[in-house]
């Protein structure tokens, strides 16, 4: 873990000891790809059981992916940044840097982190560089009440957890997450409702990251007012760490869990299919990636709690797949976006024939999303619905009119973007071989896991 840490953490006075303009986004770019190849390092590790490097980091078969994946998104953000920060003064560019390097070196604390406590300090901090990326670097003045949104719907969550951490200290006198599994949990709570309200209280916080449909309004309207590196970071990494959290959660206290799931279970199977019609009549591009994320993670949050190995494999490699094709639709949104300045798909239409390798990108991508074959997506719905399944015979009904929907609005949205007649005010400034770099970046790892399937599976 400190292998990865450190060098991130030094990337920070580096980039502000950078003179010239030219050489900053280059060398920051470089420097995170090598890091990135360092996490290659952990997949040599034995991960049947938790590698710890010291008291309070360990890595193992749940954090390695979501690790690897954080520190692969850092250089696919600064390369993605690169057009809109052009035209910025060379101290807000570096500040900008910084707080996505910041960014991934407090998602490694949190994904790494073997104690509780020091979990819940990593999680909520990474609101802070977030919501100075989405209310300095946002493109519209309605920033400010999407990151308002965002501030208060992770806050009202966070204190509910904390005073449950803080129970748990108090009755088992540690945190870690070695010992509260083999610690006698009935001593937390004397009565049933004592114990619904504390189960609630660890994993409200995690639902409402996640976010789970009911608790979702923060998502669309942050997405929408964030620049491309705040909406890459929110989609790719941020919506996992509720899942994270409520994999550990669910390991830790396996009796409630099973106990007191259901409803939210049902809940999340209902928001798949509330969230995939509204992505059918959308007309912001960035909207409706930001509700195919909030259906997807529904199907997460379902799969999570049947409390399943198949069900808990395909939530994790949901959650790597998605993080990745979700990342890839936003920066596709933002090189469209960059060239006609709206985000109206009626506006966008007839890309093909203004940018024919593009659209090779945009193919791809929605394919993905559908979680075709041979997709790491398809994949991963095969898993959660063949566990839900088993859990109740009526879960099929929610589960196939959702894959329906899912296919409807992303073919529709493929079609209305590439194979309609153009704008006549469409523009003609051709895709640079940056963002084909950047798309290709996304798409490696997916096909990689398509060859190589077992990296992310338990």
């Amino acid at each position: 873990m400190l292998k990865l840490i450190i060098p991130s953490i030094m990337l920070i006075p580096m980039t502000f000891l950078i003179n010239k303009k030219s050489m900053l986004w280059t060398a920051t770019t470089f420097f995170s790809f090598l890091i990135a190849t360092l996490t290659t390092l952990t997949l040599n590790m034995d991960m049947t059981e938790h590698n710890s490097t010291n008291s309070l980091l360990s890595i193992d078969q749940f954090s390695c992916p979501l690790i690897m994946l954080s520190c692969w998104l850092l250089p696919l953000t600064i390369m993605a940044s690169q057009a809109h920060m052009k035209t910025e003064p060379i101290t807000r560019q570096k500040t900008m840097i910084s707080l996505l390097i910041l960014l991934q070196v407090l998602l490694c604390i949190t994904f790494g982190a073997s104690n509780l406590l020091m979990f819940y300090i990593a999680f909520e901090t990474t609101l802070i560089p977030t919501l100075l990326i989405i209310t300095r670097w946002g493109n519209q003045k309605e920033r400010l009440t999407a990151g308002l949104y965002f501030l208060f719907y992770t806050l009202s969550a966070s204190l509910p957890l904390l005073l449950a951490l803080i129970m748990i200290q108090a009755h088992l006198n540690s945190l870690s997450t070695y010992i509260i599994p083999l610690s006698d949990l009935s001593l937390l709570s004397n009565t049933p409702w004592s114990e619904a309200l504390w189960w609630i209280a660890c994993f409200l916080a995690f639902l409402i990251k996640m976010p789970l449909y009911i608790f979702h309004l923060w998502l669309p309207k942050a997405h929408v007012e964030a620049p491309i590196a705040g909406s890459m970071i929110l989609a790719a990494i941020l919506l996992k760490l509720g899942g994270y959290g409520m994999i550990r959660m669910s390991s830790l206290f396996i009796p409630l869990t099973k106990d007191l799931a259901t409803p939210f279970m049902i809940i999340a199977m209902w928001g798949m299919i509330v969230t995939s019609s509204i992505c059918l009549r959308q007309t912001d591009l960035k909207s409706m990636i930001a509700y195919s994320s909030v259906s997807h993670m529904g199907l997460v949050v379902a799969g999570i709690f049947t409390m399943t190995p198949w069900a808990w494999s395909g939530a994790l490699a949901m959650m790597i797949a998605h993080g990745l094709v979700s990342s890839g639709l936003f920066c596709l949104a933002n090189i469209t976006y960059e060239r006609t300045h709206t985000r109206s798909i009626f506006m966008n239409r007839g890309l093909q024939a203004l940018f024919p390798l593009m659209s090779f990108w945009w193919l791809m991508m929605t394919l993905a999303n559908m979680a075709l074959p041979p997709f790491p997506n398809f994949m991963a719905e095969i898993l959660i619905i063949t566990s839900l399944f088993s859990w109740s015979n009526w879960t099929i009904i929610l589960l196939g009119l959702s894959m329906t929907l899912t296919a409807l609005f992303s073919l529709n949205m493929l079609i209305m973007t590439q194979h309609e007649h153009p704008n006549k005010h469409a523009p003609v400034n051709p895709s640079t071989t940056r963002e084909h770099l950047l798309m290709l970046m996304h798409m490696a790892p997916v096909i990689l896991l398509i060859a190589n399937p077992s990296t992310i599976m338990i």
